[in-house]
């Protein structure tokens, strides 16, 4: 199906990148993936403009082009109460900075057809206490996504899926955890993989610049105080 193609997915050494580069894989591509954790493509540190350039000489060297890029490496959470200067630069450097720069690295090289898919959050729309840095940089890929797919019209489609809860061991829950998603259960690396091969797909060749929320509808139910078992317990925080 994606024979000849050349695929290059940032994070992909566990998780859902490793997921995401598994199913491009299964599916004929030729995969490059870097990540600081040990991989048989390149281990390097996203939030280095050195590493971006070298890991980007090697895949257009390797492979001539690029027809997918998916920027799902993950930035660093860390609080208002905790995160210093030089953290938060790091989370955008690694969330926003990077995508950014492996996109224009990449700009001569994009094959016809080719797409980016970048991975935000639903924290991109909510947030829990104490999550600034990991916040901010999915806030800012989410941004990043429509303004280079304008950019890009006409030569590669962008867009971009917030995932909700997504195990990566796959453990089944049920109770409480799985009962409060709409859908009925937690997520999985491969709702994400699915979606994003899809994205790629020339079945997808009418969608730029879209944002695609994959959390078990999650972010559509709203919650008040008492309503269907809900209560707010302790000071309200």
């Amino acid at each position: 199906m994606l024979e000849r193609k050349v695929a290059v997915v940032t994070g992909g050494a566990k998780g859902i990148g490793k997921a995401i580069a598994d199913e491009f894989r299964k599916a004929g591509a030729q995969v490059y993936i870097i990540d600081l954790l040990e991989n048989d493509c390149y281990v390097g540190d996203l939030a280095d403009q050195a590493v971006l350039e070298d890991f980007a000489r090697k895949v257009i060297a390797d492979g001539g082009r690029v027809d997918y890029l998916v920027n799902n490496a993950l930035p660093l959470m860390k609080g208002i109460d905790t995160c210093t200067y030089e953290e938060f630069n790091y989370a955008l450097r690694v969330g926003v900075t990077a995508p950014f720069y492996l996109a224009k690295l990449f700009a001569p090289y994009f094959a016809p057809g080719a797409a980016i898919v970048n991975i935000s959050s639903s924290r991109d729309r909510m947030s829990q206490p104490q999550t600034e840095s990991y916040t901010a940089a999915k806030g800012g890929i989410s941004a990043l996504t429509h303004a280079l797919a304008v950019s890009f019209a006409g030569k590669v489609r962008v867009n971009s899926i917030s995932p909700g809860w997504i195990d990566t061991d796959y453990t089944v829950y049920d109770g409480p955890d799985a009962a409060q998603q709409p859908a009925g259960r937690v997520g999985n690396p491969m709702d994400i993989a699915n979606m994003v091969l899809y994205l790629c797909s020339d079945r997808a060749g009418f969608i730029t610049g879209e944002n695609i929320c994959i959390d078990g509808g999650m972010t559509r139910q709203m919650i008040y105080h008492n309503d269907f078992g809900w209560t707010l317990a302790g000071d309200g925080r």
